[in-house]
C-alpha cells in the first residue's frame, strides 16, 4: 500500500453521501500522471468493499498504479456479473506546473456556482457522481431489483496515452465478462458524444553526417532532409483537408470534418558552422473513425524510403527512423444506436456530437462494447489553471445517473 501523509488523512470510513463531497475528496489526491494513483484507488476500493462489493485491480508493470473495476451484480440472486453497463473514468490528471492558480489546485474550493480544483471537470466530477450512486445500486442489487449489472471502471494514465484501459479490457476478456454498453464520463456538458477521432503520434529521427559548413558536400544535412519530410507531411495534411468523402459519411458533425496531420516539435543541429548530423521531429495524426493509420503511414514510409536512398547514396551510415510513440483508436458510433436512443430518452436531448479529441472510448468500442461519452463540465476548462466544474453540472450528472440506474431496475 503506497501513500503519502497528505493522502493518508483522506482514508477513513466516513464516506461522503453527496457528489460534491466526493469530488472534494477525490481532488485531494494528487494523481498527476507522473505520480502513483494508489492512494485514491485504495480509498475507493475500501469504500466499495464497505458496500459489500468485490473489487478487481490491474496494475502497471511497476505496481505503483492501478485500475479498479467493480461490479454491482444483478438478478434475483444478485449473482449476475456479465453484460450490463459500464461507467468509466480515468483517475489521473494533468500537471499544474507553470500554471498560475488563484487557489490550491489539490484542495477543492467553491466560489459562487463553481467548484475549482485539478480534475474538477476532467474527470473526477463524473467519478464522484458514480461513487455517490453506488450505495443505491448496491441496495437494489441485494433486494434482487437490479435487472442488469452496473460496473464502474477507473483507469490510470489516460492523459499520457490511454495506457490503463487496455489492461481493464484484457482482464474482462480473460474473466469472460462482456459489458453491453459503456459511458465514458469525459466533460461534455452532459451532451451526448457518439464518436471521436483517433490519434497516433510519431517521432522521426533523421541521422545525417557532420562536416564543416564550408565543406557541405562532405556531409549530409539532417535538418535539410527533415525539412523535406516535414514538407511532405504538410502536403498530405493539405490533401486530407480537401477529401470529398468526409461529408458524405456524415462527418460534418465533427468540428474539423476531416483527418488532420500536424508537426508538433523539432530539434537539431549544434552550431551554424557545422552540417548537422541529427534532427528529430514529432507529428500527430488524428483520423476520422472510417480512416486508418495506414492511410497516411504508407505514403510517409514511401517518402522515407525515397529520402533514405538519396542520403545513403552520399553516406551509407545515414538514414531516417520513423517510430510510433502513441496510438489511441477512434471511437465509432456504428454499433451504439441502441445506447444512443437510451441516452436521448433519459436526457431529453437527442442531438449527437462528434469531437476531435481522443478518449478511452475508442478502446472500448474496439473491444466490441458500444460506447458514448457524456459527463459534467466543459472540455474548455480541462487542463487549464483554475479548472472548474459548475455545481449545476454535477447536479445534472446526478440526475442523469439516477435515471440510468432506474433503466436498470426491475419495475
Amino acid at each position: 500500500m503506497i501513500s503519502n501523509d497528505n493522502d493518508s488523512q483522506l482514508k477513513n470510513t466516513d464516506y461522503p453521501s453527496k457528489s460534491i463531497d466526493w469530488l472534494t475528496r477525490l481532488i485531494g489526491f494528487d494523481t498527476v500522471s507522473r505520480h502513483s494513483n494508489l492512494a485514491l484507488i485504495e480509498d475507493v476500493q475500501a469504500y466499495c468493499e464497505h458496500l459489500g462489493l468485490t473489487v478487481d485491480l490491474t496494475f502497471n508493470e511497476a505496481k505503483n498504479k492501478a485500475n479498479l473495476f467493480v461490479t454491482v451484480p444483478a438478478g434475483a440472486n444478485a449473482d449476475e456479473v456479465n453484460h450490463g453497463l459500464v461507467l468509466s473514468g480515468h483517475t489521473d490528471v494533468v500537471p499544474v506546473d507553470g500554471q498560475e492558480w488563484t487557489s490550491e489546485p489539490f484542495i477543492a474550493t467553491i466560489h459562487g456556482d463553481k467548484l475549482y480544483g485539478r480534475g474538477a471537470c476532467d474527470m473526477k466530477g463524473f467519478i464522484a457522481c458514480a461513487l455517490t450512486l453506488l450505495p443505491q445500486a448496491a441496495k437494489l442489487s441485494k433486494n434482487g431489483q437490479l435487472r442488469r449489472p452496473l460496473h464502474l471502471a477507473l483507469s490510470f494514465d489516460e492523459e499520457v496515452g490511454c495506457l490503463g484501459a487496455p489492461l481493464i479490457l484484457a482482464d474482462l476478456k480473460a474473466r469472460g465478462i462482456t459489458p453491453d454498453y459503456c459511458i465514458v464520463g469525459e466533460p461534455t456538458k452532459m451532451t451526448m458524444v457518439v464518436a471521436h477521432k483517433g490519434i497516433a503520434v510519431y517521432r522521426c529521427r533523421v541521422h545525417g553526417k557532420s562536416a564543416h559548413s564550408s565543406l557541405t558536400k562532405q556531409g549530409v544535412n539532417a535538418i535539410s532532409y527533415a525539412s523535406r519530410l516535414i514538407g511532405y507531411v504538410d502536403t498530405l495534411a493539405e490533401e486530407l483537408s480537401h477529401r470529398d468523402g468526409a461529408l458524405d459519411d456524415g462527418d460534418a458533425l465533427f468540428d474539423v470534418p476531416y483527418s488532420t496531420l500536424s508537426v508538433g516539435t523539432i530539434k537539431g543541429g549544434t552550431a551554424t558552422n557545422i552540417v548537422p548530423n541529427l534532427c528529430e521531429f514529432t507529428f500527430d495524426y488524428r483520423n476520422l473513425p472510417h480512416m486508418t493509420q495506414d492511410d497516411i503511414l504508407a505514403p510517409i514510409q514511401a517518402k522515407v524510403a525515397e529520402l533514405n536512398a538519396q542520403m545513403q547514396a552520399r553516406a551509407p551510415e545515414t538514414g531516417i527512423e520513423l517510430m510510433q510513440e502513441e496510438s489511441v483508436p477512434a471511437m465509432t458510433d456504428s454499433d451504439s444506436a441502441e445506447l444512443q436512443a437510451l441516452i436521448a430518452a433519459l436526457t431529453g436531448d437527442d442531438k449527437r456530437h462528434k469531437v476531435a479529441y481522443a478518449t478511452e472510448g475508442g478502446q472500448f468500442t474496439n473491444a466490441g462494447i458500444p460506447t458514448i461519452i457524456c459527463g459534467p463540465g466543459s472540455i474548455e476548462q480541462a487542463h487549464k489553471a483554475d479548472e472548474y466544474v459548475e455545481l449545476s453540472e454535477i447536479e445534472r450528472c446526478d440526475g442523469f445517473l439516477q435515471k440510468l440506474l432506474g433503466s436498470c431496475t426491475v419495475n
